[in-house]
């Protein structure tokens, strides 16, 4: 990798792609610093330093933000309202004709759709904006804070569309950032931003681990975190990298005098083709109790119920109701995001056919067969690896400090390879060699 890096350096245009890219990284990370026009900024650090670590229900969406949640900065709701409305129209395409007609229509379509990603994610940051100033006005971001309620002392109607509208502009102008990284710089933008703002909490939460220790003043525990850190990289490198690898066969079709097909290619399915996505369908699902406690404030018996199940995330029954509910959005999302009968019907239209397997229906349920079999354990590999945390929590009574694990690791990892896979084939075009030097 640092290879790679090296060459791509070295390379003038390569080299002013990475260096347009850390500048993109810089400015998102300049921004994620900057309060909010109306937010006392001495009263958000005091309650950030009373939390000591403890996101609550809010740990999720901080994360994705690189911390800035809490601070209440221009970029204080990230890049989640673009992920959300992403995820909405990948489900919304296969539920509603007009759009699943726009993504056959290829690139054109695809600019349609990422318009109306734009549109929704624009509409979900001023619903989230709105929340999120009306959270920090009743205190109940930070609850155990003696200087809650002053956080935003201006308490107007005016102060609060100010605020809105800093929020909503901000989430815009990070939309354009990624676009920017995407169009001129290396990789996907969306995931680069989402990488930078995960690792811009490691090095807090590894310090944090290492002043909270007992053994060897700390180094002991630090020690093994970051062993345990690495081989979790190391097992999710070799999942995200696991694939099964289907033969694909095209006969020889003769077109005037030419001939063409003939060749031999396969499909590849990833074990883990769901990606990070059931591990944050799941986790929004189940913050939605939690939130319903918060925001009423009632201390009835099921309100007990919810806070002593599923709040602290440390209970048995949230543990398995969490693995069940990734491992039933593995399957869900995997079964909307590739279609065996599509797939099939493809082939068949252009020839092609699995060696052993009859084109049409056969192919297809094979496809279907194949997939399900791979998928139960990528689904297994997710619940595990998203249960880190809480077997930290119970352990070490330390969940939001343990960096190694759940959804950023994931993120972290699977853009890592994807960003070091495009530099080393944009490296590989411009300095191809043959048999001859």
């Amino acid at each position: 990798m640092l290879t790679a890096f090296a060459r791509a350096f070295q390379t003038p245009d390569l080299r002013k792609k990475l260096l347009f890219t850390l500048g993109i990284i810089l400015l998102f990370r300049l921004g994620q610093h900057v309060p909010v026009p109306g937010v006392s900024f001495e009263n958000v650090n005091q309650c950030m330093n009373e939390a000591k670590g403890n996101q609550g229900l809010f740990g999720l969406v901080n994360m994705f933000s690189g911390g800035a949640l809490l601070q209440l900065t221009i970029f204080a709701l990230g890049i989640m309202p673009y992920i959300t409305a992403s995820i909405i129209l990948q489900l919304l395409v296969v539920v509603i004709p007009r759009l699943e007609a726009l993504k056959k229509e290829g690139q054109a379509g695809q600019a349609k759709i990422t318009q109306y990603t734009r549109y929704l994610t624009v509409a979900l940051a001023i619903l989230q904006a709105t929340g999120l100033v009306a959270t920090a006005r009743s205190g109940t971001l930070f609850p155990q804070c003696q200087v809650r309620d002053q956080i935003i002392p201006d308490q107007s109607v005016f102060a609060t569309v100010t605020m809105v509208i800093c929020m909503t502009a901000g989430t815009a102008f990070i939309m354009w950032l990624g676009e920017l990284i995407t169009d001129r710089g290396i990789g996907n933008g969306m995931s680069i931003l989402m990488f930078i703002s995960i690792a811009a909490g490691f090095p807090g939460a590894l310090w944090s681990i290492k002043k909270q220790g007992k053994l060897a003043d700390g180094w002991i525990e630090f020690g093994a975190v970051i062993i345990s850190g690495l081989a979790m990289v190391a097992l999710v490198v070799l999942v995200e990298q696991a694939q099964r690898r289907i033969p694909v066969q095209y006969a020889k079709r003769m077109i005037g005098r030419r001939s063409y097909g003939g060749t031999s290619t396969y499909i590849p399915l990833k074990v883990n083709q769901a990606g990070v996505i059931p591990v944050i369908f799941a986790s929004s699902l189940l913050y939605i109790p939690a939130l319903i406690v918060q925001f009423s404030g009632s201390q009835a018996g099921w309100a007990q119920w919810i806070q002593a199940h599923f709040v602290k995330g440390d209970h048995p029954l949230y543990i398995v109701t969490y693995f069940v509910l990734i491992v039933f959005f593995a399957f869900f999302y995997v079964a909307i995001s590739f279609n065996p009968e599509e797939v099939a019907d493809n082939m068949k239209k252009y020839g092609g056919f699995i060696p052993g397997i009859r084109a049409g229906r056969p192919t297809a349920e094979y496809l279907s067969y194949v997939l399900n079999r791979i998928t139960w354990p990528g689904s297994l590999y997710l619940g595990l690896i998203a249960l880190v945390p809480t077997v930290a929590l119970i352990a070490f009574g330390a969940q939001q400090n343990f960096p190694f694990g759940g959804t950023s690791i994931l993120i972290i990892v699977g853009v890592g390879l994807e960003t070091v896979k495009q530099i080393e084939s944009q490296l590989q075009q411009r300095n191809y060699e043959g048999f001859l030097r």
